[in-house]
């Protein structure tokens, strides 16, 4: 049995508590010496990259073993039209909140920024990526040149098609049993790859914060206070009611499962990017009882396709938009940028600078909103961008569950036993395993 010193030693061991030291000392040093934490940025892109070249292969053999495991393409499909069935659907909801809280909360107004004074150079490599967001673009985008280059690019999207592609090959072939034990041994090592990397974090948080706030400093939040407020709020009541019900309804506690991500939850606030947190994700919902087929192709779609924080974000910064430029909307109109959002959100992950590339699209499409109005967003998006990462990562988890208990697979035994803590002693047997393993490769 485990002593209050024993867990309280692991405690203060875990990653978690790690990377909580890291994102204070991060804010304190930001704070305190602003242009010594601007030097530290290097620290929190290097860990992205780092992880970036593990993210692409860790997919594309999860989702191949995964299919290849289940042997039922109909079974695939099901499970995939399911899957953008409950997306459409929540991220719409997303969509629809985020309107609401910008027009009951108007963080825009009383700004009156003249759109003729604003500086449009500083959003030019947004404005130059907007086609690459049209339907047919992102559907192109999608297919890759090459087999390579898909893992290359880095696109998710690209290497989650061919693993589809390459595991219902496997399904097909009669002699795959070698090439299926292949891909789960290589599976196994680019995860253990990644848990040395995530030893890493810590450090890269500390980075990434400390170049955020000494970047952008407390003024800048000030000055903007009233639409992180508004961007705040919609966000958790997103998650406390809408991600609540769908969890009540899989009889699963969202707090629970709150803490039960809090490493991966910790990770993508300090590093303001949800990709750095797919790979533990991921091992976490096949742990708590989500099949590994399952959720080895609904987390890495959601990642394009289930961006409840990003739909908000991009609601509420249009209308704020409008509002602080005095641009007049009709209802027509507004209804017009729902729809086009509907559409564009999708592929916000698909390009780098998303968020302010469909922004952009966005603002563009309706014509009357001035596009370089989003420059009044610059200042505060990477605090935004941690928002928004939050809330897409629970939606993601919240996902996986929902999807698998349409399936009728999900071990929601299994699950209560690892939320509710009646297997604290065996969850933590677990960690000590895993770190004894890490201390092996180390020496």
């Amino acid at each position: 049995m485990r002593t209050p010193q024993s867990r309280t030693y692991r405690l203060l061991r875990s990653l978690y508590f790690r990377v909580l030291l890291g994102l204070l000392g991060g804010i304190a040093v930001g704070l305190f010496f602003p242009h010594f934490g601007e030097a530290l940025r290097p620290l929190g892109d290097g860990f992205i990259k780092l992880v970036r070249m593990l993210v692409t292969p860790i997919i594309f053999l999860t989702v191949v073993t995964g299919i290849a495991s289940m042997g039922d393409i109909k079974k695939l499909g099901r499970v995939g039209i399911k899957a953008l069935v409950y997306f459409e659907v929540v991220t719409t909801v997303a969509l629809g909140l985020g309107f609401c809280f910008a027009h009951l909360l108007r963080p825009g107004d009383g700004m009156n920024i003249d759109p003729h004074v604003l500086d449009a150079k500083s959003i030019e490599p947004y404005i130059h990526q907007e086609h690459q967001l049209g339907i047919s673009g992102f559907l192109l985008n999608i297919l890759p040149d090459s087999f390579i280059g898909a893992f290359a690019n880095g696109s998710i999207l690209q290497v989650l098609f061919l693993a589809i592609l390459v595991g219902i090959t496997l399904v097909l072939l009669e002699e795959k049993h070698q090439l299926l034990s292949l891909a789960k041994s290589a599976s196994h090592m680019f995860f253990r790859m990644t848990a040395i990397v995530m030893e890493l974090a810590p450090l890269a948080v500390f980075g990434a914060m400390a170049f955020t706030i000494g970047k952008y400093g407390v003024a800048t939040l000030l000055s903007l206070a009233k639409v992180l407020l508004c961007m705040a709020l919609a966000g958790t009541v997103f998650i406390v009611v809408v991600l609540g019900l769908i969890c009540m309804a899989n009889r699963i506690s969202l707090w629970r499962l709150i803490l039960y991500l809090k490493e991966e939850l910790a990770i993508a606030i300090g590093t303001s990017s949800s990709e750095p947190a797919l790979p533990g994700l991921m091992a976490k919902m096949e742990r708590l009882g989500c099949p590994e087929a399952i959720a080895g192709l609904v987390i890495p779609a959601g990642y394009s396709f289930n961006l409840d924080g990003t739909s908000i974000y991009l609601t509420i910064a249009a209308l704020f938009v409008a509002q602080a430029t005095k641009t007049h909307l009709t209802l027509g109109q507004q209804l017009f940028i729902l729809l086009v959002l509907m559409l564009n959100s999708k592929g916000a992950a698909a390009v780098t600078g998303g968020g302010f590339i469909t922004l952009a699209a966005t603002l563009s499409a309706v014509g009357t909103i001035p596009v370089v109005g989003i420059t009044l967003l610059l200042g505060v998006d990477r605090f935004m961008s941690q928002m928004r990462t939050i809330v897409n990562l629970i939606g993601n988890a919240v996902a996986c569950i929902t999807v698998s208990r349409w399936e009728k697979s999900f071990d929601y035994e299994r699950a209560q036993q690892l939320l509710m803590g009646n297997s604290v002693a065996q969850h933590e047997n677990e960690i000590g395993i895993a770190e004894s393993e890490f201390d092996s490769i180390q020496m």
